[in-house]
């Protein structure tokens, strides 16, 4: 055998270094692959399940949950909308002059935007009515719904209700499992629920919670009617429009809101253990409204209530803070001729003990106008009985005091307004002999938006002064189609006119 020289390792260094390294490498792959395979012939023994009396218990547990599962999941469906918006603009923007001198500037210009959302709802109906939240279905050109047998149609809206957050549309389909429903004044702190929905788009999930309180308001803003049952259900961004159900497998809510962390998927809010639904009965007044007439008829009995404060208690003579305090009665209005009285404090409602101003303004406006309710007050600690015709609820009338709102279908629709106070005049800079309201809220999707910002002040509509809430309620509910406004914007006046549905103004 010839010898390797000394020289020919030095000019085959690196060849034979590579050659040494690649073959290293075959071994420590052999040698896994075995380790590997050796690994995976392992056969792991069947495990001791525990069990017992307690664990048995456990496992009825889980049947019940499963079967209330399998007998809710085929009425819930999964709602997909799409709307096409115009982004919002300067209203300078829609001068003639301004264009002519400045040209179409970007961001001038209202460009389309189309917008998908996604949502739950459920059936109520075996003709195809399905019951959602407004929101989810709100300013949609097209609405898709898919069952849980994985059919898809198309729906339309049979009506909406903002102040409650609630829908109602309706598929081409019959003979369709149904959802059963609850009355959800049965329903206590600490009930297990369970809410049903898609949830970030993930098809017909479910999270299981507890009741953690009832009667809440304040959550969505001014304007809407309130009385949420509070859960810890986990709720996420495409729950909306599902059912909450009980351990009966009946609704006893519609899931609508959360307090929301901004940490989901995309900067979407997420869970954080405070989930809010629309009780039953609210739900059911509305839809039967919606399903016969497209719109909702609800009770007014024309006074300012509070909750009752130990302070108050203590002034008017109230054993306890249960009950409604009567801020103010409404000159004229149902309760004024029935003889209520600022200071009384309502503590029942046809019978139904009312716990708190919250709970009366839901027992009103779910009674039909027209109607002799009976009301239980303690007047200075005297009790007395009052028999009161409801009337009908305006439509522009604010479930929230001092506020103002324009009624839907209306150019002003979507747009707030309060009473400027010497702070605000201050504040935004308003001469002295200036009046008007502020703009407080105005959504997005109203006609007035690219017109109005908060903080605007709106002196006149229509060329008829407003100097307080109740003339913007007043003159917003008689102007019909265009609305011509005399408005403050960052202490400089001008005029604009909006049109209803339109959102062109000029």
């Amino acid at each position: 055998m010839p010898r390797i020289s000394k020289q020919f390792l030095r000019e085959n260094f690196l060849g034979l270094s590579l050659t040494m390294i690649g073959a290293l490498c075959l071994i420590l792959a052999s040698i896994m692959y075995v380790g590997h395979r050796s690994y995976a012939n392992i056969v792991l023994a069947d495990g001791q399940a525990l069990n017992g009396p307690d664990i048995d218990h456990l496992e009825q547990l889980n049947k019940a949950y499963e079967r209330i599962a399998k007998a809710v999941t085929p009425s819930v469906v999964y709602i997909s909308t799409t709307q096409v918006m115009k982004a919002q603009q300067s209203p300078f923007f829609s001068d003639p002059f301004f264009r002519r001198f400045f040209g179409n500037m970007p961001g001038g210009v209202p460009q389309r935007q189309v917008l998908h959302a996604l949502g739950s709802g459920v059936i109520v109906s075996p003709q195809g009515y399905i019951v959602t939240n407004n929101h989810v279905i709100a300013h949609a050109s097209d609405v898709e719904v898919m069952l849980s047998d994985k059919r898809t149609f198309k729906a339309k809206v049979i009506g909406a209700d903002k102040p409650t957050d609630i829908a109602v549309i309706k598929i081409d389909a019959t003979n369709l499992p149904v959802a059963s429903w609850a009355n959800s004044q049965d329903l206590h702190v600490g009930d297990i629920v369970m809410a049903f929905g898609n949830p970030f788009g993930q098809n017909f999930s479910l999270t299981r919670g507890a009741v953690s309180a009832l009667g809440r308001s304040g959550i969505e803003g001014p304007g809407n009617l309130e009385n949420f049952i509070q859960t810890d259900a986990a709720i996420n961004p495409g729950n909306s429009g599902g059912p909450l159900v009980n351990v009966r497998g009946q609704v006893v809510g519609i899931n609508t809101a959360i307090l929301s962390g901004n940490s989901g998927p995309g900067g979407e809010g997420s869970f954080l253990g405070i989930g809010f639904a629309i009780p039953s009965n609210t739900v059911k007044y509305v839809m039967e409204d919606l399903i016969k007439t497209g719109k909702v008829s609800r009770g007014y009995l024309g006074v300012l209530v509070q909750d009752v404060t130990p302070a108050f208690a203590k002034e008017f003579d109230v054993p306890d803070i249960s009950g409604a305090f009567v801020q103010n009665v409404e000159s004229g209005g149902p309760a004024a001729k029935a003889g209520l009285q600022n200071g009384d404090v309502i503590r029942k409602y046809n019978g139904q003990t009312v716990s708190d101003a919250g709970s009366l303004t839901a027992m009103v406006t779910q009674t039909n106008p027209g109607t002799v309710v009976t009301l239980d007050i303690l007047r200075n600690g005297k009790p007395m009985t009052l028999k009161v015709t409801l009337s009908e609820r305006p439509a522009n009338a604010s479930a929230t005091p001092g506020l103002g709102q324009a009624p839907s279908g209306s150019a002003l629709s979507g747009v707030t307004v309060q009473n400027l106070t010497p702070d605000m005049r201050d504040q935004l800079g308003i001469p002295s002999d200036s009046s008007g309201v502020v703009v407080s809220d105005v959504d997005q999707n109203s006609p007035a938006a690219e017109y109005l910002q908060q903080g605007d002040v709106i002196q006149s509509i229509n060329r008829q002064p407003v100097h307080n809430v109740n003339d913007f309620d007043r003159l917003a509910s008689e102007a019909k189609g265009q609305v011509l406004l005399r408005v403050i914007h960052q202490g400089q006046g001008y005029f604009v006119v909006i049109s209803p549905g339109s959102g062109d103004g000029q």
